[in-house]
């Protein structure tokens, strides 16, 4: 990657998160933390707001946004592909977000591009039961809900078909075993538990903030269990 295509990516990287340490850039782009120094300086030298904030990384100063102003083929394709994916695996509640930002991709595309990446979408085909996404429309909103930290209440089925009502503080989303699963820590049961979605009857939205002042991340709940053995409840 020439350093051009290098700076390029680096504010990419910093428009996309909050914070990005030093040592981040440099491992994903496979140099030094002063070679990372010099190109941030670039970037500042060039009018782009890059500050740092000791303990967290540098980060773009609000208000700055890099309009996108192209896309290689193989980066259009990758997004291509991965809308197959989206609609076999996300249920319609994403579907239509995932079109929406792929217009948006397509628009910033010359002709010649969008006619090949027209051309390429009616030869792939994804062919996947109803079972992995249903019918439902529940996952942006128990995305809303994790990073909102907002609780849900839900009125869930077991595996005997037996339906309850919950109050949930949700952490994290985790596609495992053919199916989507919440991860919660559940009002009823005073303790993290995991809800297949597709058994959810009913989601409701309540705007209320999480109970409960910290949570173990997710990657944390996974650590502490062998998640191939989870019982479904």
């Amino acid at each position: 990657m020439n350093r051009i295509d290098r700076l390029f990516g680096i504010t990419t990287m910093l428009q996309s998160k909050k914070y990005v340490p030093a040592e981040k850039i440099a491992e994903k782009f496979g140099i030094s933390v002063r070679t990372v120094y010099r190109d941030v300086k670039a970037l500042s030298e060039q009018g782009i707001p890059v500050s740092f904030e000791q303990n967290r990384g540098y980060f773009l100063v609000q208000g700055y946004f890099l309009p996108p102003v192209s896309f290689t083929p193989e980066e259009a394709n990758a997004l291509l592909l991965m809308e197959k994916v989206i609609f076999g695996f996300a249920d319609r509640s994403i579907h239509a977000h995932y079109a929406t930002m792929l217009n948006k991709v397509k628009a910033v595309l010359h002709t010649r591009e969008k006619d090949r990446l027209e051309q390429l979408n009616n030869s792939i085909k994804m062919r996947v039961s109803d079972h992995f996404s249903g019918n439902l429309d529940y996952l942006a909103t128990l995305q809303s809900a994790i990073s909102d930290k907002h609780i849900i209440e839900v009125e869930y089925s077991n595996t005997d078909g037996v339906a309850s009502k919950r109050k949930l503080e949700p952490i994290g989303l985790v596609f495992y075993a053919a199916a989507w699963h919440i991860i919660a820590w559940c009002h009823l049961r005073h303790e993290y538990r995991d809800f297949k979605v597709m058994r959810i009857v009913k989601l409701t939205k309540t705007g209320i903030p999480f109970k409960r002042e910290k949570h173990i991340t997710l990657n944390d709940y996974i650590a502490s269990l062998q998640l191939a053995c989870v019982p479904v409840m």
